[in-house]
């Protein structure tokens, strides 16, 4: 589940609202931590914005940090935690937290980015049935 999440060049095939994502800049550390700057473009109806984030991808401790640079948030954070529960299973932590910059855009954007984050869970479940699925 780490690698799905983790391949967030694929994000615009499957995640809500999510209609394009391209990693500008990708550094690796020799202690298996990798960091992406990538910008995501969110798009409902006529509203189309774009934001740029920090992605660290810490495999040696499962855990994916979202950082927000720029855009239109005053604030995004975003952690997920991967807790292995044998079997090749694991129990997967989502945390998310964000405001918007403009008021107006919170208004028009707001319920309907709750909304959609309510359904990441779902959308990323149904992602990995497809990818890791196994002919019985």
């Amino acid at each position: 589940m780490f690698d799905l999440v983790a391949d967030v060049e694929h994000y615009p095939e499957f995640v809500p609202l999510c209609q394009a994502l391209r990693v500008k800049r990708r550094t690796k550390s020799d202690e298996g931590v990798e960091i992406l700057v990538a910008d995501m473009t969110v798009a409902y109806k006529l509203i189309r914005e774009t934001f740029t984030s920090r992605v660290t991808l810490d495999r040696p401790r499962l855990v994916i940090h979202v950082e927000y640079l720029d855009g239109p948030f005053s604030r995004l954070d975003n952690r997920w935690e991967f807790v292995p529960q044998g079997d090749g299973a694991c129990d997967v932590k989502f945390f998310i937290s964000y405001e918007f910059r403009s008021r107006t855009l919170g208004m028009l954007m707001g319920a309907m980015f709750d909304a959609a984050f309510r359904r990441f869970a779902d959308a990323f479940e149904k992602r990995a049935d497809e990818v890791y699925r196994t002919v019985g």
